[in-house]
C-alpha cells in the first residue's frame, strides 16, 4: 500500500489534503477510539509511519493528513508481525523506541507447520464456521485420509 494511502487509512485526512480528498475522512484509529486497534504486519510499516505510530502511543493523539489539530485517542494497540523485530531494530529499519512501546506483552505463536496437533481442531473450527455462516450443515467432518494430507502439508502461509 502506498505510504500516503496507509497514513490516510490509519489517521484520516482533511478535505483538500491531496488531489482526491474531497471531504473529511476519519481514520481507522480515530474510529477505534475507546477500543482496541489491531496493527497487522507492523514490521512492514514505512519509517515515517512508524514515527506517527510512536506519537499515538506516547501522546495518545493523531493528526489527520492535511490537518494541524491534534485529536485525542484512547486506544489499546495490538500489533502482529511475521518479521523478527529485534533484527529489524538492529538493522535500523524499525524504530527501537516504537519496538519497546509495542513490546509490552509479547506472544510468540509458532507457525502451524510446527504445531500439527492443532490441525484437527482447526478443521472442526472452519467446518463449524462456514456451516453456520451459510446456514447449512452439509459438512460433518473430513475423511481421515484428508486429515493426513493436511498434516503432511508444509503450510508455508500458515493458517491463512
Amino acid at each position: 500500500m502506498p505510504e500516503s494511502l496507509l497514513e490516510s487509512e490509519l489517521f484520516g485526512h482533511e478535505k483538500g489534503a491531496f488531489t482526491s480528498a474531497d471531504s473529511l475522512k476519519l481514520g481507522l484509529m480515530e474510529s477505534a477510539n475507546k477500543g482496541s486497534f489491531f496493527l497487522d504486519e507492523v514490521g512492514d510499516a514505512p519509517f515515517s509511519t512508524q514515527v506517527k505510530l510512536l506519537r499515538v502511543l506516547q501522546e495518545n493523539e493523531i493528526t489527520r493528513l492535511g490537518g494541524t489539530q491534534a485529536i485525542p485517542v484512547d486506544l489499546r494497540i495490538i500489533a502482529a508481525t511475521n518479521s523478527n523485530l529485534p533484527d529489524l531494530v538492529e538493522k535500523k529499519s524499525f524504530r527501537e523506541d516504537l519496538f519497546y512501546r509495542l513490546n509490552v506483552i509479547s506472544i510468540h505463536l509458532p507457525p502451524l507447520r510446527k504445531r500439527k496437533e492443532d490441525i484437527p481442531d482447526l478443521v472442526e473450527f472452519f467446518i463449524n464456521k462456514y456451516n453456520s455462516q451459510h446456514n447449512k450443515s452439509y459438512i460433518q467432518g473430513i475423511d481421515s485420509d484428508v486429515l493426513k494430507v493436511f498434516e503432511r502439508y508444509p503450510w508455508p502461509g500458515n493458517v491463512r
